[in-house]
């Protein structure tokens, strides 16, 4: 269910670096728009301490509906759902997972999509998925961006309307049927802390947000379950040749 909705379309996403993944078995969260007292303010992208063994993030999106705009948020679960097409980069191309995979407990990170310093992180795997990485730009040597490079149209935040236009994927609407998690505490307190800082909203900073992405990592609360558990198989993206559910 959407949590906000706004008369006005969201910004284009912004360009910004990814901060090297801080050790083994933190997720990437992309950022996003979300909507305050003043307006659009973004969100940073942070890596995230799971909240349980083998979860997978599904960003949250803005679809427009009826006129309006509205914001799904994002939850946790063992498989990608939908996220309304929409390009974050860093491996979430506009459908499923390119930038890792769950295998016995451990997470796999895709070099090819992260910032990773291999005397931190070390269960690491380098594959390009081809025309769907193409879609991002992701960490092409050592360029860690998102996909909106200079010389590339901007890209559109939400679906629907003017924006993205997709349909959701079989194995998308296949994941909405299965136990998922929403946002931990400590997202909703990350959200809610950027709602706070002028440098954040997109009337001050014209798209261009002060802190695109954050360094220190968010802890996990522990508070969502999807009743999933843990896996111990392989799990992750839609794409990608390495060990993921598609």
């Amino acid at each position: 269910m959407p949590t906000q909705q706004a008369t006005e379309a969201p910004p284009a996403l912004p360009d910004y670096e990814q901060p090297p993944a801080p050790a083994d078995g933190y997720i990437w969260t992309p950022g996003y728009w979300a909507w305050g007292p003043d307006g659009y303010y973004w969100v940073p992208g942070a890596w995230v301490e799971p909240p349980y063994s083998a979860a997978l993030w599904t960003p949250g999106y803005w679809g427009f509906y009826g006129g309006r705009y509205l914001f799904y948020p994002g939850h946790w679960g063992l498989h990608i759902g939908f996220y309304g097409g929409i390009n974050y980069g860093f491996g979430y191309v506009g459908f499923g997972y390119e930038g890792g995979y769950w295998n016995g407990g451990r997470f796999f990170y895709n070099r090819a999509y992260n910032h990773i310093n291999v005397r931190t992180v070390h269960n690491t795997y380098n594959y390009n998925a081809g025309n769907r990485g193409n879609y991002n730009a992701g960490n092409r040597g050592n360029n860690n961006y998102n996909n909106n490079r200079p010389g590339n149209d901007s890209r559109p935040s939400y679906r629907g309307g003017g924006g993205v236009q997709y349909r959701a994927q079989p194995s998308e609407g296949a994941a909405a049927h299965e136990p998922t998690a929403p946002r931990m505490n400590t997202q909703v307190q990350h959200e809610q802390t950027y709602g706070g800082m002028r440098g954040q909203y997109a009337a001050q900073n014209h798209g261009r947000p002060a802190t695109p992405a954050v360094s220190r990592p968010i802890p996990a609360d522990h508070s969502s379950r999807s009743g999933g558990g843990s896996a111990s198989h392989g799990s992750g993206g839609s794409g990608g040749g390495k060990g993921g559910h598609r």
